[in-house]
């Protein structure tokens, strides 16, 4: 785990917890990648999620670039971070180097165990885009974010919550 002080560490957002608001539900402490690509699945071929889609993960990719969020979280704030899926192996915590303009990071991010490929539902779609803007991650990026293709799921969802 990559500590910045004592009491905390630093966590690499790509999904939907570069929406400030989502991450801080659970993880209250949150103040404000190379060579992965940012892909959509599941961690189980059939399985049902809250957000009735794929969801992010990170994947292996020499070239690819997956831009996101640094977080300092408290410690304390570590279980519930890891409530994501890693006690059920479905994400497995994972230690990366992320380039900021003005050095290279260690951030604890996640990585989807078992994956397979799924698009994700529109309103999963829209909270990382929603997340990507709200950051000021660049323009050329939240265009291909926009771009991904959803499974067109119109039912209830977890923003009607």
């Amino acid at each position: 785990m990559s500590a910045t002080s004592e009491g905390s560490f630093m966590y690499f957002a790509f999904g939907s917890n570069l929406l400030r608001e989502r991450l801080q539900l659970k993880n209250p402490s949150a103040s404000f990648s190379q060579d992965y690509k940012l892909n959509f699945g599941l961690w189980e071929e059939h399985v049902e999620t809250s957000w009735h889609g794929g969801v992010a993960t990170i994947e292996s990719c020499q070239g690819e670039e997956v831009w996101g969020v640094i977080w300092t979280l408290s410690n304390e704030n570590l279980p519930t971070l890891d409530q994501e899926g890693v006690s059920h192996g479905e994400y497995s915590p994972l230690e990366v180097s992320v380039e900021t303009e003005r050095e290279a990071i260690r951030c604890r991010t996640y990585q989807m165990n078992n994956f397979h490929a799924c698009l994700p539902s529109p309103q999963y779609k829209q909270v990382v885009c929603m997340g990507a803007e709200q950051n000021g991650l660049p323009r050329e990026y939240l265009e291909r974010l926009e771009a991904i293709q959803t499974n067109n799921y119109s039912g209830p969802s977890i923003l009607d919550q």
